[in-house]
């Protein structure tokens, strides 16, 4: 009676680790690469004009404060 006992238990065991088996399936799809085009000119212009400026305007400022 034991072996049965045992038998049934090992039995039970087995199936409900088979339930526990899992499978996935991934697909991976080639990646499209686009060319980005920026555009910095117009600020880089501003940029520099401002920094003239105020070098002036800093230049200027030392000009004062040695005399």
């Amino acid at each position: 009676m034991t072996r049965q006992y045992c038998f049934i238990t090992m039995f039970l065991v087995l199936f409900f680790l088979a339930g526990c088996q899992t499978s996935h399936q991934v697909e991976v799809k080639p990646v499209e690469i686009k060319p980005i085009h920026i555009t910095i000119d117009v600020n880089v212009k501003v940029d520099r004009a401002l920094d003239d400026f105020f070098n002036d305007i800093d230049a200027a400022e030392d000009k004062i404060k040695k005399d």
